[in-house]
């Protein structure tokens, strides 16, 4: 039997949402080992002067947890 623990996160990126979600999933697997999947929860912006300056996302990272 498993048990699956999940941590919420949002990451952070000058260039797109795509990115900042890279830029969590790349993070959580410094100090996690055994990350299943990856949901997105939800996406937004920080917008100075009419442009976005940063993109933010959220996601929901899965991993196993280890005996």
């Amino acid at each position: 039997m498993a048990v699956i623990k999940t941590i919420d996160l949002v990451g952070v990126s000058s260039e797109s949402w795509r990115d900042a979600a890279q830029q969590a999933l790349s993070e959580a697997a410094k100090t996690i080992r055994g990350i299943d999947s990856m949901d997105i929860l939800g996406t937004s912006a920080v917008v100075r002067d009419g442009s976005i300056t940063e993109y933010h996302t959220q996601v929901r990272i899965s991993f196993r947890i280890e005996r």
